[in-house]
């Protein structure tokens, strides 16, 4: 009975961080060197865990393709951000923008999947370390990363075809610098309580389940930890752990405080910062936290440097 009201949308316009030229200036450039760090950092994982023999095992194989994840969730939404900073247009197409949504939650929903995989990879390698190479081989592996793609494709398929088709009354701006969830059912004049029922269920259900499951593994690890003889041994088991527990409680705290805090009057400004901390800070420490806190990652890096400058030395 709305219908004589609704007016077809076909762009929106993607406020972002509003503020004076010079404000605009900083934030591209701010965003442009996050940018090309994050690609950087993260190519150069892939590419380490790739081509170095001391990196040709399940946990890398794993980081290879979290790496490749955070290429991508964080490719979704920054480039866009440029190129309106640059230009000034901030408009953005209604396929563009339900498409830039999908491949958001696309990405993030088979970035936590994966991360729970990853916490069990970590349980089998510390707590039944003689069944892992059979548990855990690389053909099961490969399975492993190709049903969270499948899940995650799967998992956010309903809610995004339910956003296709809500109808927008007259404004067209979306107070925020992507496409996400929120801002959109705002927008709409429809009635979105099917779409936000789902939307709550499934996020609910991949955040709290995969965390779930990453807390019990953790559980059991750290039992095996403390029962281990030597103080060497409880550290050496540890570090293998610690840069993914740091990742989860990056990825995991700003996704939970966006889409299963269900309050109506949290901050935009929160919200905003929650999702720049999850889309574009945690791609760009990822690398970091990995290799900084990787004897091996470090060790490949010094070795791949060390032969760039014997090649450069040999040319000249």
């Amino acid at each position: 009975m709305y219908s004589e009201n609704w007016t077809q949308v076909t762009e929106f316009v993607l406020i972002g961080f509003p503020g004076s030229w010079g404000l605009q200036l900083i934030l591209f450039l701010g965003l442009l060197v996050t940018y090309v760090v994050t690609i950087m950092g993260n190519l150069l994982i892939i590419v380490l865990s790739w081509s170095d023999h001391r990196l040709q095992t399940q946990m890398y194989f794993f980081l290879r393709n979290l790496s490749l994840l955070e290429l991508g969730w964080v490719s979704v939404v920054v480039p866009k951000m440029l190129v309106s900073l640059l230009t000034k247009d901030y408009s953005i197409s209604f396929a563009a923008c339900i498409m830039q949504s999908y491949f958001y939650f696309l990405l993030a929903t088979t970035d936590y999947f994966l991360l729970a995989v990853m916490s069990l990879d970590r349980y089998l390698a510390i707590c039944r370390p003689l069944h892992y190479e059979t548990l855990m081989s690389g053909p099961i592996c490969v399975r492993l990363v190709i049903a969270s793609w499948i899940s995650g494709f799967l998992w956010v398929l309903s809610p995004t075809i339910l956003m296709a088709n809500l109808h927008f009354c007259s404004s067209n701006v979306i107070d925020h610098f992507f496409c996400d969830s929120w801002p959109l059912m705002q927008l709409s004049c429809g009635d979105t309580q099917l779409l936000k029922l789902v939307a709550f269920i499934l996020s609910t259900t991949v955040l709290l389940g995969s965390l779930a499951l990453t807390a019990i593994s953790y559980v059991y690890i750290f039992l095996t930890v403390f029962r281990a003889p030597t103080a060497a041994e409880k550290r050496k088991a540890f570090s293998t752990c610690a840069s993914h527990l740091t990742v989860v409680v990056i990825a995991y705290g700003g996704s939970i405080f966006l889409y299963i805090r269900t309050s109506e009057t949290q901050s935009l400004f929160l919200k905003k910062g929650a999702s720049a901390l999850v889309c574009i800070i945690t791609p760009l420490l990822n690398p970091f936290i990995f290799s900084l806190r990787n004897d091996k990652v470090k060790q490949a890096l010094g070795d791949a440097l060390k032969w760039h400058r014997n090649i450069g030395t040999r040319k000249l």
